[in-house]
Protein backbone atom coordinates (compact mmCIF):
# COMPACT_ATOMS: atom_id res chain seq x y z
CA UNK A 1 0.00 0.00 0.00
CA UNK A 2 1.71 3.47 -0.93
CA UNK A 3 2.13 5.92 1.56
CA UNK A 4 0.47 9.18 1.58
CA UNK A 5 -2.51 8.02 -0.02
CA UNK A 6 -5.39 10.45 1.58
CA UNK A 7 -9.02 9.95 1.24
CA UNK A 8 -11.56 12.38 0.72
CA UNK A 9 -15.09 11.35 1.46
CA UNK A 10 -17.77 14.28 0.26
CA UNK A 11 -19.99 15.45 2.26
CA UNK A 12 -23.32 14.47 0.82
CA UNK A 13 -26.74 15.61 1.64
CA UNK A 14 -29.71 13.30 2.93
CA UNK A 15 -32.21 12.24 0.46
CA UNK A 16 -35.66 13.84 0.99
CA UNK A 17 -37.17 10.42 0.50
CA UNK A 18 -35.06 8.72 2.81
CA UNK A 19 -36.18 11.31 5.82
CA UNK A 20 -39.51 11.42 5.10
CA UNK A 21 -39.33 7.87 5.26
CA UNK A 22 -37.52 7.34 8.73
CA UNK A 23 -40.20 10.40 10.14
CA UNK A 24 -42.75 7.84 9.18
CA UNK A 25 -41.32 4.65 10.59
CA UNK A 26 -41.31 6.98 13.82
CA UNK A 27 -44.26 8.13 13.86
CA UNK A 28 -45.85 4.93 13.54
CA UNK A 29 -43.81 3.56 16.19
CA UNK A 30 -45.33 6.46 18.18
CA UNK A 31 -48.60 5.50 17.49
CA UNK A 32 -48.21 1.86 18.09
CA UNK A 33 -47.12 3.00 21.65
CA UNK A 34 -50.02 5.32 22.33
CA UNK A 35 -52.07 2.15 21.26
CA UNK A 36 -50.60 -0.31 23.51
CA UNK A 37 -50.96 2.58 26.07
CA UNK A 38 -54.87 3.34 25.56
CA UNK A 39 -55.42 -0.02 25.39
CA UNK A 40 -53.37 -0.79 28.62
CA UNK A 41 -55.34 1.87 30.40
CA UNK A 42 -58.92 1.26 29.56
CA UNK A 43 -57.97 -2.72 30.58
CA UNK A 44 -58.30 -3.84 26.69
CA UNK A 45 -61.63 -2.79 25.95
CA UNK A 46 -60.41 0.15 23.85
CA UNK A 47 -62.39 -0.78 20.50
CA UNK A 48 -62.43 2.75 17.86
CA UNK A 49 -59.65 4.52 19.40
CA UNK A 50 -56.97 1.72 19.40
CA UNK A 51 -58.32 0.65 16.15
CA UNK A 52 -58.24 4.21 14.46
CA UNK A 53 -54.72 4.84 15.64
CA UNK A 54 -53.32 1.51 14.37
CA UNK A 55 -55.10 2.21 10.96
CA UNK A 56 -53.18 5.41 10.53
CA UNK A 57 -49.74 3.70 11.86
CA UNK A 58 -50.29 0.95 9.07
CA UNK A 59 -51.18 3.69 6.26
CA UNK A 60 -47.65 5.47 7.75
CA UNK A 61 -45.52 2.55 7.63
CA UNK A 62 -46.54 1.31 3.98
CA UNK A 63 -46.54 5.13 2.59
CA UNK A 64 -42.71 5.22 4.32
CA UNK A 65 -41.99 2.22 2.57
CA UNK A 66 -43.13 2.87 -0.76
CA UNK A 67 -41.00 6.37 -0.47
CA UNK A 68 -38.10 5.11 0.98
CA UNK A 69 -37.95 2.56 -1.57
CA UNK A 70 -38.30 5.66 -4.24
CA UNK A 71 -35.93 7.81 -2.90
CA UNK A 72 -33.27 5.33 -4.01
CA UNK A 73 -33.77 6.75 -7.36
CA UNK A 74 -32.56 9.95 -6.29
CA UNK A 75 -29.26 11.43 -7.06
CA UNK A 76 -25.96 12.45 -5.88
CA UNK A 77 -27.22 12.07 -2.03
CA UNK A 78 -26.19 9.96 0.54
CA UNK A 79 -29.05 6.80 1.12
CA UNK A 80 -28.30 5.89 4.93
CA UNK A 81 -31.48 7.40 5.62
CA UNK A 82 -33.35 5.77 2.58
CA UNK A 83 -31.70 2.32 3.48
CA UNK A 84 -32.79 3.00 7.46
CA UNK A 85 -36.65 3.94 6.74
CA UNK A 86 -37.34 1.65 4.47
CA UNK A 87 -35.92 -1.43 6.05
CA UNK A 88 -37.73 0.45 9.71
CA UNK A 89 -41.43 0.60 7.49
CA UNK A 90 -41.08 -2.62 6.15
CA UNK A 91 -40.38 -4.35 9.71
CA UNK A 92 -43.38 -1.91 11.11
CA UNK A 93 -45.53 -3.18 8.61
CA UNK A 94 -44.83 -6.74 9.04
CA UNK A 95 -45.33 -6.92 12.91
CA UNK A 96 -48.61 -4.70 12.31
CA UNK A 97 -49.82 -7.72 9.93
CA UNK A 98 -48.85 -9.78 12.21
CA UNK A 99 -50.63 -8.33 15.02
CA UNK A 100 -53.69 -7.66 12.72
CA UNK A 101 -53.82 -11.33 11.86
CA UNK A 102 -53.24 -12.96 15.60
CA UNK A 103 -55.91 -10.28 16.08
CA UNK A 104 -58.48 -12.24 13.56
CA UNK A 105 -57.68 -15.56 14.50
Amino acid sequence: MAKGQKYKFEKKEQSKGGRTASFLALASTALFAAAVIVSFAQGGKAGTEVGGLSLIAILFSVYGFIVGMKSFQEKDVSPVLSIVGSIACGVIMVCWLTLFLAGIR
